[in-house]
């Protein structure tokens, strides 16, 4: 084989070595991070606030609809 063709695989080798190297040091570093949040959050735990839910009213007055239905109708003619 050509002296170049052999330099270029082995620097293909070396560079594809360094950024498998890379990654694997940065899952381990997020896995320990993740621990590391996970012991923190148990410790200073954050305040949930509780969401009040509004009811809404439902008229039960016949009257009010047929009023505003009339409303409508003569907002339209």
């Amino acid at each position: 084989m050509n002296e170049n063709l052999l330099l270029g695989l082995q620097m293909m080798g070396i560079g594809m070595g360094f950024v498998l190297c890379f990654l694997c040091v940065l899952i381990v570093g997020m896995m320990l991070m993740s621990k590391v949040v996970g012991y923190l959050n148990k410790i200073f735990p954050e305040a949930v606030e509780e969401v009040k839910k509004v009811a809404k009213k439902v008229v039960d007055d016949d009257s009010v609809i047929a009023a505003v239905i009339a409303a409508v109708m003569a907002k339209k003619a």
